[in-house]
């Protein structure tokens, strides 16, 4: 049974005291500032432009720094008013329209702009005839349903770019209207459609920066992402004498990222006055044709851009037509969002690898409890859109130098979360820890699942001071045994040994998460990547 999506207002209230709590310390705090340094609280897409950036604040003595976090998030945080950058930088403006309700952001301009679009392998796209023009969102659906394509996908409820061509395979899919409403995401056939189209997604993540690092170390076919990235991953390919992506560009399913720089106003006039400066200085002809060429678009015409970058034998037109769509109403898009959660979404499949050995006891103890509550708990988890959904699977195995507990959870079952939430409490730390038995056996476990119903993972909640039983590389040996794409995703708490966790979530494409500082914005991060 569908369960039926609460109202805007409930979301909306969620949405705010997710960003009252806190969503994201950062580095810097506005009285340990000195006027010599500029902090910017960019989405992860832009990390090829801190060269640019670094050169203007090196002629002008001021220290560029660059903070990497999700679109969405950034929205989240303006809507507490807790950001303590000087400026934001996300891929789109309506997270600014939607989440500066405090109206603390002034002088906000786009710089660049980047469509979402898909790249396939150059080969794969010949053989699936992706190369033609005119394709459509269908096309594509129609190739995920007879199982000849997957692609990875940031999260619609982490990262702009995952929810960018999520609106745009929801407006696609529903025959094109004008506009996107409450009332077009409630026709059952563009549910059936959503969610048969996102069962193709193989990888996730919440960066889009990170997938296309993700991309570049794994055996993909395709990855939905920026036009930018596709282009820097082309040029990386290319470098390592790999085969290029094709790109693909829905004629029914575009939303174009404006990545709009805008200043956090606490009037500093210093701090503005430079503001101002870096924004003229990025839309100097000089600039923008330096952005052209590395692969982003420009708002008003330039010299032709470098071929080597737009290059047409990639399907990369710079004078390529786009007919981007018109967003939906905020309403509309928090409840698009929510239903990307708890409906459309491919089901996961999560090993929760919880380390109850002595080394935990005191404050790890105490995070990693917290933590599974915000996971597991519906009441919590809701708040933060980090619900499970009816067709989830999770598995929770208690563990120090020996495995103690393991209880397997399915859906939404109220009384049984709060058993095992029950029981996670109870328990107390003691004995040796060996870290790698627990993963082992959930790759194990994961490797019998059907990875077309489900995108799998293994969260290991940990301080990482294995001292006993299995070792790196027994579990390469099982990896490398299953022969499956199963990411570890490690998060740490007390007083994490993060060397081992960095071996085990390069070892399987994974990511390590700090778990001790900000527990809600880790595990919407964690959820997203999975």
């Amino acid at each position: 049974m569908t369960r039926r999506v609460s109202g805007a207002a409930s979301l909306y209230r969620s949405l705010f005291l997710f960003a009252l709590l806190g969503c994201s310390p950062f580095l810097f705090s506005c009285s340990e500032r000195t006027p010599e340094n500029f902090v910017i609280l960019s989405g992860s897409e832009n990390k090829a432009l801190e060269g640019i950036l670094e050169r203007f604040g090196g002629k002008n003595g001021v220290k560029m720094v660059m903070q990497y976090k999700g679109s969405i998030d950034m929205m989240t945080d303006l809507q507490g008013g807790k950001v303590e950058a000087d400026a934001v930088w996300p891929a789109s403006s309506i997270w600014l329209n939607l989440g500066d309700t405090h109206r603390i952001v002034k002088h906000q301009k786009s710089i660049m702009y980047s469509p979402v679009i898909l790249g396939v392998k150059k080969s794969k796209a010949r053989e699936l005839n992706l190369t033609r023009e005119g394709i459509r969102v269908q096309d594509i659906l129609e190739l995920v349903e007879t199982g000849r394509l997957r692609f990875a996908m940031t999260s619609a409820s982490q990262s702009n770019s995952g929810c960018s061509a999520y609106i745009g395979f929801l407006y696609a899919l529903a025959d094109s209207p004008d506009v996107l409403t409450r009332e077009v995401l409630d026709r059952p056939t563009l549910k059936q459609k959503m969610r048969r189209l996102l069962e193709g997604v193989n990888r996730s993540s919440g960066s889009s920066g990170w997938l296309k690092d993700l991309f570049l170390q794994g055996d993909y076919d395709a990855m939905v992402n920026y036009e930018s990235l596709i282009i820097e991953t082309n040029q990386e390919l290319i470098r390592q004498g790999k085969e290029p992506l094709y790109a693909v560009y829905p004629v029914d399913g575009i939303v174009i990222a404006d990545s709009p720089l805008g200043m956090i106003d606490r009037g500093d006039d210093r701090k503005i006055a430079f503001f101002r400066k870096l924004q003229d200085h990025l839309l100097s002809k000089e600039i923008q044709q330096e952005l052209l060429a590395l692969g982003r678009r420009t708002a008003f015409p330039l010299q032709a851009p470098p071929a080597r970058v737009w290059n047409s034998a990639w399907g990369i037109r710079y004078d390529r037509v786009l007919s981007p769509l018109r967003l939906p109403a905020p309403e509309v898009l928090y409840d698009a969002l929510v239903f990307y959660q708890t409906l459309f979404r491919k089901a996961s499949f999560t090993v929760f690898a919880l380390d109850f050995s002595g080394s935990m006891k005191g404050e790890g103890e105490k995070q990693l409890k917290a933590a599974i509550r915000t996971v597991l708990d519906p009441a919590i988890a809701s708040k933060y859109l980090l619900h499970l959904s009816a067709e989830d699977k999770v598995v929770l195995m208690a563990f120090s130098n020996r495995t103690l507990k393991v209880w397997n959870l399915e859906g939404h079952n109220p009384s049984l979360i709060r058993q095992v939430l029950d029981e996670v409490e109870r328990l107390g730390p003691d004995g040796g820890t060996d870290i790698y038995s627990p993963v082992i056996r959930g790759i194990e476990l994961l490797c019998r699942v059907d990875h077309r119903r489900f995108v799998p993972a293994v969260v290991l909640m940990t301080d990482g001071k294995s001292n006993t039983g299995s070792t790196l590389p027994d579990l390469d040996r099982a990896y490398r045994k299953c022969g499956k794409d199963i990411p570890v995703f490690p998060v740490q708490f007390g007083s994490a040994e993060e060397k081992q966790l960095r071996d085990i979530a390069g070892l399987t494409r994974g990511k390590v998460f700090d778990g001790r500082k900000d527990l809600i914005h880790t595990f919407r991060e964690v959820r997203a990547y999975h």
